[in-house]
């Protein structure tokens, strides 16, 4: 899922585009009637900000030896370690480095698509040396006469590629199954449609995308297919408590997308937005964090272990993250050591954000989405500006939550639709104004 892959899928107010195991492709899953359940894995949920109760959050300018952080050097060469340290070991799970064997075959050179608005290109990532281990297959949009290496979007997807764009030159993808643990035809669902991309091709701005199952399959079984297995060690059969997750899993394979855009001479490697919604936004905004190539993040509804603070007890939680029954299998095992303890965290998503900085960030969220906290993503983006403050760069510069429809469009930006989880209409705007802006296109 993609932009507006998501449009009629999370369009307010349902919360139909988180795709949980039940969304197979024999039997995708229904939209929610209820898009803010009162409880889940028979943990209660509190939507009352009266319950909210105090919390303090840990402070990102403080060193671990109590010291303060004044400047940009003293956070890049201390403080910035210590926090990734942190996200790595307790939250994500370590992730290894660029594998030695990648390898890029390009199998679509460049075709004329979109009434030639459009060049597209179609590359498999080998990610592994054997044939056998996962490859991304990645779909790449160029706009059609740019004489200079343009900058790009880099979109996350649910889905096969084939159902990303409106395209009948997309080479069809399979997709994970987890009722078979096999990959199978990906057919089209209802709640995933074509992302128009020519305001981004009319504006300099080239995108591209992939299915994150190619990296990782979105299920506990999945584990057996996805990347993580061909890194175990010999002998191990389980994951250690700071190995990674399926987040630090589908992030890493955005990094390898990113390996891939420094081949390319159209591409500008340096000029690279990246994207995500739902779980793929928690790993946009960890990819952004762990790989500083990427020039700038769009986070749409990451929510609990994303952009919303956990030490505020609102919508979702750790516990809820980590039950047995959810999603365990995307975060590192010593995130669970949280679950109903977030104030002994010593880190939560303000922190998690301040990793970007400088780079810009945008906060997409939802006001019915009470799930996610709108409200806890935004508290989390005020915590995090002191330290775009050490770059002269600007934070939200407001501790006034706005109202829906209401834009912060600065180097931390924020936006909430009037509506629910996922991508909104109006929401493609926002997303656009923010690209111009950072990345500077020539249209």
């Amino acid at each position: 899922m993609t932009l507006r892959s998501v449009l009629l899928a999370c369009v307010i107010p349902i919360r139909a585009c988180i795709p949980a195991a039940a969304q197979t492709p024999s039997a995708p899953a229904a939209p929610r009637s209820d898009p803010n359940p009162t409880v889940v894995a028979g943990i209660p949920v509190n939507y009352d900000e009266a319950k909210v109760g105090d919390y303090t959050l840990p402070d990102p300018l403080v060193l671990n030896n109590g010291k303060r952080v004044r400047d940009a050097k003293t956070w890049f060469a201390k403080r910035r370690p210590e926090i990734l340290e942190m996200f790595e070991t307790q939250q994500f799970g370590r992730a290894p480095g660029r594998p030695a064997d990648e390898s890029f075959e390009i199998t679509d050179k460049g075709a004329s698509a979109l009434d030639r608005k459009a060049i597209r290109k179609q590359i498999t990532i080998h990610l592994l040396k054997d044939p056998s281990a996962p490859a991304i297959h990645l779909l790449v949009y160029l706009p059609a006469g740019a004489t200079k290496p343009v900058p790009m979007l880099l979109s996350i997807g649910f889905w096969a590629n084939q159902f990303a764009v409106d395209d009948p030159g997309i080479m069809p993808q399979t997709v994970w199954d987890p009722k078979t643990n096999s990959r199978v035809e990906a057919k089209p669902i209802r709640f995933f449609k074509p992302t128009n991309i020519v305001p981004l091709l009319d504006h300099g701005i080239g995108y591209a995308t992939f299915y994150y199952g190619d990296v990782d399959p979105d299920y506990a079984d999945g584990f057996a297919n996805g990347i993580r297995k061909w890194y175990l060690k010999p002998g191990q059969s389980g994951r250690a408590p700071d190995e990674w997750g399926s987040i630090a899993a589908w992030a890493w394979g955005m990094s390898r997308v990113e390996d891939y855009f420094g081949t390319d001479p159209a591409i500008d490697a340096r000029r690279v937005a990246i994207h995500g919604v739902s779980r793929l936004g928690k790993t946009v905004v960890w990819a952004g964090a762990s790989d500083q190539r990427f020039a700038a993040v769009i986070a749409s509804c990451s929510g609990e272990g994303g952009a919303a603070l956990s030490h505020r007890d609102f919508g979702e939680t750790i516990a809820h993250l980590t039950a047995p029954s959810r999603y365990p299998y995307q975060f590192a095992l010593n995130y669970a050591k949280y679950a109903g303890f977030p104030d002994k965290a010593p880190l939560d998503a303000h922190m998690l954000l301040a990793l970007i900085a400088p780079r810009p960030i945008l906060l997409q969220t939802g006001s019915t989405d009470l799930w996610s906290d709108p409200k806890g993503e935004f508290l989390a983006a005020v915590a995090a500006g002191p330290v775009y403050k050490l770059f002269g760069k600007d934070g939200l510069d407001t501790e006034v939550w706005p109202a829906a429809k209401t834009p912060i469009l600065h180097d931390i930006a924020y936006y909430m639709h009037d509506g629910g989880h996922g991508i909104a209409p109006g929401d493609w705007d926002i997303y656009l104004e923010f690209l111009k802006m950072h990345l500077k296109p020539e249209e």
